[in-house]
């Protein structure tokens, strides 16, 4: 058995340059020891005015998001629907989605993913793909274009 405590997880801040993204992020998974694990759990928290990340979705991934602690919004391709304390919500492989604080106070909540092998990210607002960690577009091309 593994024990940890989140007072003992180190709180890492992600933001994007301009501010618009950020949360705070304490990765229980890692501090763990994540290879073997099958998801990833982390508290989150998003300052208010802030989201998540962009909007995107998981070609393989499940998310799970337990909220405890302010309101905002789940952005889904269905549009935005309000989220608060006490709200679960499941986003399954290819759906969108993102988390915005539109709250006065942070926004915490628990994040569960069911870490993927092969499992990609497409970021529908700027049409990019994240592959294995690598950022980029596709064009559209004929099936056979470069192949003969």
């Amino acid at each position: 058995m593994k024990k940890i405590n989140f007072s003992k997880i180190p709180v890492r801040e992600y933001k994007s340059p301009k501010g618009k993204f950020g949360i705070l992020y304490q990765d229980t998974s890692r501090k763990l020891g994540r290879r073997g694990v099958p998801f990833e759990f982390a508290l989150i928290t998003i300052k208010p005015g802030k989201a998540n990340f962009p909007y995107h979705l998981h070609t393989a991934e499940h998310e799970m998001y337990v909220i405890l602690s302010g309101t905002g919004v789940m952005r889904v391709p269905a549009g935005q629907q309000r989220i608060a304390a006490g709200d679960v919500l499941m986003c399954p492989p290819n759906e969108a989605h993102q988390i915005i604080n539109t709250g006065k106070t942070a926004l915490k909540y628990y994040v569960i993913a069911d870490t993927q092998r092969g499992d990609a990210c497409y970021y529908p607002d700027s049409r990019k793909w994240n592959v294995g960690g690598k950022v980029m577009t596709i064009r559209k091309a004929n099936y056979f274009d470069g192949e003969e």
